[in-house]
């Protein structure tokens, strides 16, 4: 039911779409950072440079230029700083390995009375303590899921699945107020690119509501902003330079 048939052109697995939706969700935060930073920035940028430019070619050509480098450092930031973390989390995991090796009844005994703090029955207690002590190293794993650690799906890295998100949706959202200067003359398109940017924040600060169960209109506010001090800056420098 989960796999469509192969030779089906033109039709979507719905396990891969649920693939999909999983790393979007797994990767909300991401994808917050990414839409902000790409807009915000790109905004301020290019407000800047309408202030001292003279026609929509230039801005468009230094906020595409400005959008693409900013994604591709974001994702390269991400994914050197995700790499070290995992990395860091693989030498505690040996190093917790061999704790358990050294002295397998320690661990154990360290163990059931974590569980029997939690209010566990003597009867669970007595079920656990005889699993574990057949083996020991599955305390790791139980560690792992009391600390809502998922093992990686078959086939994934979840890694690439946070820095591609975060690329695409920083690129995205940075090339959003560089559109207008393509297709509509140059007062217009600033125009534009204001409301545009404005209304791409407001949902995003939905979003952020949404998923961290803040407040709504708080957290709009707070989007709307950070927005706004970039574009004050970037003008201030615009002008500056300009002038």
């Amino acid at each position: 039911m989960c796999e469509v048939d192969p030779d089906m052109s033109g039709v979507t697995s719905p396990s891969f779409l649920n693939r999909i939706r999983k790393s979007f969700s797994g990767s909300a935060g991401d994808i917050v950072y990414g839409m902000e930073d790409g807009v915000v920035s790109i905004f301020g940028l290019v407000l800047g440079v309408a202030v001292g430019a003279q026609s929509g070619s230039a801005v468009f050509l230094a906020g595409a230029t400005a959008a693409v480098a900013a994604s591709v450092s974001m994702m390269a930031g991400l994914y050197l700083d995700l790499e070290s973390e995992r990395d860091e989390a693989q030498v505690e995991a040996k190093q917790r390995e061999a704790e358990i090796r050294r002295d397998p009844d320690h661990a154990v005994n360290k163990l059931m009375g974590v569980l029997q703090g939690a209010g566990l029955s003597s009867k669970s207690l007595d079920t656990i303590r005889t699993d574990i002590q057949a083996n020991p190293l599955a305390i790791c794993t139980f560690e792992d899921a009391v600390a809502g650690e998922e093992t990686p799906a078959a086939g994934t890295d979840p890694v690439l699945v946070q820095t591609g998100w975060m690329g695409i949706t920083d690129l995205t959202a940075g090339l959003i107020p560089v559109i207008p200067f393509i297709f509509l003359p140059f007062a217009v398109a600033r125009i534009i690119c204001i409301v545009g940017t404005a209304i791409i924040l407001i949902l995003l600060g939905l979003f952020r509501a949404r998923i961290g169960k803040r407040p709504v209109a708080r957290t709009v506010l707070e989007t709307l902003a950070i927005a706004t001090a970039a574009a004050i800056a970037g003008v201030l420098i615009g002008a500056l330079i300009g002038g």
